[in-house]
């Protein structure tokens, strides 16, 4: 019975493979599909046979012989030794051989019987000789013929063998011949093989095959147990279909996974491609101002104007497209541009806005943003009325939560403290899908994280959402809340659907939505902004609590980040109501059933305190 190894999974081809040689061989690998060949007047039969004339399976793994031009039969040893084969005598497995050349010294060198199933065939004394090169000396009895020329004669000593009464000075060592047989100076060499062990075979008239990887005799005069050439070939019909159709299956499947590996490999080349591309973008690149207008197709496209400079549409590539804030030759940009740079560069969240790069190229300087197209959160939220640009209550709490991580991670997840300063829609930018993304640093400020307080100079932000600390010491000093309270007024106006100040009121009045806000949810009534379901209205007024509990005036009233994000992100059920962060603010009026109608209040004015520092 034929057996198969064991196969890999990548390897069940090769394995199929060598089945149906196996299967061959166990039919046509008995001699009878193998007759004798000659090369000359060498009879070839197994173990030996003739590379290039018959199959594999007709010989024994390292007794392959070939055929040379003029019929001679060449043995080839694993060391690339080549002889000629005289004979070959099966009963006694020895083969006789001659160098090609006629001098087998000349391929001493090579001589080596340990990787074949060889041996020299003889006695087995070995010795050590040297060669010895003489111009122009002459010693009997020590001249090897073969390889001398008329210009020299080479010399062979045997080393033990005492030589100082020879005249060796016009001559030169060539090298050394260690523990080799003495029977190798004969011609024709003897080599005789052991295995695979045939003679007995052969001394009784019979052949010797190879089957099932071992080797059997078989008598060349038993005719019966030739097979007939017709069962032979339905045989090896048999064979071919019983593996050619799980060939033929292996080859479509692998034809198949190539495809699959081909197109799987190329898809994550280009995913590679891409993380390179944000790989390389994390760090802001430095471009020159010719660089910038050739981004921006010589600032064709403008996006919007602000305090500090005008943004323009540019574009990297086909896929990357870009922000272009080009800032203006003023006092203050050489501050906000080194902050901008020197806090984004070290920054990497979802929710904070990417700095491509920057320019600072003589007195002009510009900083490039990823492109965000959906603009400002101020486009939504500027006007409550305006049914087509509100984005949902479920989208406001999204965009409420992100807003909330990315200072969060500004807070908390940088080496050093960032505080922002000036936290307003106008500074939160919309992608496709309406992730807010926080941008405009340049009145940011690092500080430690172990320090609870920043000093600052100067007030710094936008009227609105400026913390009172920010503007007087008497509230206590600037640190990580003042961001928090900045986040509560936009998260409040967000609920409002207004600006926190409306001074388009009549009478010279101003409208403050905060505490208006407020009043709504102490007295227990709606908020009655674009509330259509239930579940908006629970959204409405956890997102009012949060932002009444982040503007309490006494900023250690006031709940970190961290604690924040776990209220947006908790059901609102559990919230607790904040203190009245406006104190003894004069009664608000009562909101009537016209939604467009608000509850006019005095503006609280803020003193500021100048400060010694």
């Amino acid at each position: 019975m034929i057996r198969m190894k064991r196969c890999s999974l990548s390897g069940i081809t090769t394995c199929l493979l060598n089945l149906l040689f196996m299967v061959v061989l166990g039919e046509h690998g008995g001699g009878h599909s193998c007759p004798e060949s000659r090369c000359g007047n060498i009879d070839i039969r197994f173990p030996f046979r003739i590379r290039g004339r018959q199959p594999v399976y007709c010989g024994y793994p390292g007794f392959e012989l070939s055929c040379m031009e003029g019929n001679h039969t060449m043995l080839q040893f694993p060391n690339s030794l080549e002889l000629y084969v005289q004979s070959i005598d099966y009963i006694s497995q020895v083969i006789d051989a001659v160098d090609p050349q006629g001098c087998f010294a000349r391929q001493l060198h090579n001589f080596n019987l340990s990787a074949s199933h060889f041996q020299l065939q003889g006695s087995n004394d070995k010795y050590n000789y040297t060669l010895f090169n003489c111009s122009s000396s002459e010693i009997p009895h020590y001249r090897f013929d073969c390889l001398s020329t008329p210009a020299y004669n080479i010399y062979i000593f045997s080393s033990d063998e005492s030589i100082y009464d020879i005249d060796l000075l016009s001559c030169t060592k060539m090298y050394d011949l260690v523990s080799v047989p003495i029977d190798i100076f004969d011609d024709p060499l003897s080599f005789q093989w052991i295995e695979p062990k045939c003679g007995h075979c052969e001394a009784k008239g019979h052949r010797c095959r190879l089957r099932n990887n071992s080797t059997e005799c078989h008598d060349t005069g038993d005719a019966s147990r030739k097979p007939p050439k017709k069962e032979a070939s339905r045989k090896i019909l048999i064979a071919g279909i019983t593996i050619g159709f799980p060939l033929l299956a292996l080859a479509v499947i692998k034809i198949y996974r190539v495809y699959s590996l081909d197109k799987i490999e190329k898809e994550y080349r280009v995913k590679i491609e891409r993380f390179l591309d944000d790989y390389r973008a994390l760090k802001p690149t430095r471009y020159s101002y010719v660089d910038l207008k050739r981004i921006t197709e010589q600032f064709k496209y403008e996006l919007g104007q602000g305090t500090y400079g005008t943004v323009f549409k540019g574009k990297l590539s086909n896929e990357i497209l870009v922000a272009v804030k080009v800032l203006n030759n003023s006092k203050a940009n050489g501050e906000e541009f080194v902050n901008e740079v020197g806090m984004m560069g070290r920054i990497h969240h979802v929710n904070v806005v990417r700095l491509v790069g920057f320019c600072a190229d003589g007195f002009r300087r510009a900083l490039v943003y990823e492109y965000l197209p959906n603009d400002s959160l101020q486009k939504f939220i500027a006007s409550a009325d305006a049914k087509n640009h509100f984005l949902g209550w479920e989208r406001l709490h999204r965009i409420a939560l992100g807003i909330a991580k990315g200072i969060e991670y500004l807070h908390q997840g940088c080496d050093q403290r960032i505080l922002h300063f000036d936290i307003k829609p106008q500074n939160i930018l919309l992608d496709n899908d309406f992730n807010p993304k926080i941008s405009d640093f340049g009145l940011a400020k690092l500080c430690s994280k172990d320090k609870s307080a920043v000093s600052m100079t100067t007030a710094r932000g936008t009227i609105g959402y400026i913390a009172p600390e920010v503007f007087s010491r008497n509230f206590g000093n600037v640190s990580y809340k003042s961001d928090v309270y900045s986040f509560g007024m936009l998260v409040l106006e967000m609920v409002g659907g207004r600006k926190i100040v409306d001074d388009t009121a009549g009478d010279g009045e101003q409208i403050y939505f905060p505490e208006w806000i407020y009043n709504l949810l102490d007295e227990g009534e709606d908020l009655r902004v674009h509330i259509e379901e239930e579940g908006d209205a629970k959204i409405a007024k956890k997102l009012a609590v949060v932002g009444l509990w982040c503007i309490q005036w006494n900023p250690g009233e006031r709940p970190s980040m961290k604690t924040v994000v776990q209220m947006l992100e908790g059901g609102g059920e559990n919230l607790e109501k904040p203190p009245n962060p406006f104190g003894s603010s004069a009664a608000t009026q009562k909101m009537s059933a016209n939604v467009t109608r608000r509850p006019v209040l005095k503006l609280k004015e803020l003193a500021t305190i100048s400060e010694a520092e």
